[in-house]
């Protein structure tokens, strides 16, 4: 009998929300179309897919689902991306807030799709600050949340349930994968040392880096340039609780924002994983 070969191609671009995601994908859309404009902010949907985005299953899937429903929500993940690896693409990128965990009996991240990810990490104190204002909760409030295991996103009719759970026990499922390759990335390198940490993402997802296309890529992927176009045509992925995406794009702002006790209170939930990825 002849077996069916899987096709591996499911390629993460991975993180805890808040971390840098979409700024990882506006560089990969730049670097990848190469345009001498940058990629219109609202059209990175072109790079690749979100696995939040319900109508995207319904479409695949050609049969309809609750997405507020969380069983349903995992469960339609292995016959949508059974389905989306069977287009022949060599690399399909696919953008995910998702521990890589089983839920409901389903992995969340099947590995036999998968040929790698790239996982960003971001200081979870400076990361709480903007999940709380893109959540329109309290620091608090968010702080409580990231260090609790059944936290979720907030499903609706456009988007499906996404498990997170602990920010701890989010990095730590993807960071020890065994499955599968996974490049950890920190946006304070991003931040701080673009052109080798740029750098590395291009010659993961396989392609070659060329100098020149790499330095346009990472100017047009700037902050000031993503805000610049948030405030002329607005980010179809901003909440209706912030008045804006893209905030602030620093590091260490925690150290102005959070009070000693918040501080404190990440660094008691969460050190030991900070301090294994430099934060403490």
């Amino acid at each position: 009998m002849k077996h069916q070969t899987v096709t591996k191609s499911l390629f993460w671009l991975a993180s805890y929300p808040k971390s840098g995601n979409t700024w990882m994908r506006a560089f990969l859309a730049n670097y990848v179309f190469d345009q001498p404009e940058p990629v219109p902010v609202n059209q990175l949907h072109k790079l690749g897919i979100g696995d939040a985005i319900a109508s995207a299953y319904t479409k695949v899937l050609g049969s309809s689902f609750d997405p507020t429903n969380p069983a349903d929500s995992a469960r339609v993940r292995e016959p949508f991306f059974k389905a989306l690896v069977a287009n022949g693409a060599d690399i399909n990128l696919v953008k995910t807030h998702n521990q890589n965990n089983v839920a409901f009996g389903s992995h969340l991240i099947p590995a036999h799709y998968t040929r790698g990810a790239i996982y960003i990490i971001r200081d979870p104190r400076d990361m709480v600050i903007s999940y709380a204002s893109h959540l329109g909760m309290a620091v608090d409030r968010a702080i409580e949340g990231m260090n609790t295991v059944d936290n979720a996103t907030a499903a609706d009719e456009k988007n499906v349930h996404q498990f997170l759970g602990r920010w701890s026990d989010h990095v730590t499922s993807w960071t020890r994968s065994k499955k599968f390759a996974v490049t950890v990335i920190r946006y304070e390198d991003m931040l701080e040392r673009p052109e080798k940490t740029f750098g590395t993402v291009i010659r993961r997802v396989g392609m070659p880096v060329e100098k020149d296309r790499l330095a346009k890529a990472i100017e047009f992927s700037s902050f000031d340039k993503l805000r610049g176009q948030e405030e002329e045509t607005g980010f179809v992925e901003n909440s209706e609780k912030q008045e804006r995406f893209f905030r602030k794009g620093t590091s260490g702002q925690w150290r102005e924002e959070l009070t000693a006790d918040q501080a404190a209170q990440i660094e008691a939930d969460h050190g030991r994983v900070m301090r294994k990825h430099g934060y403490l």
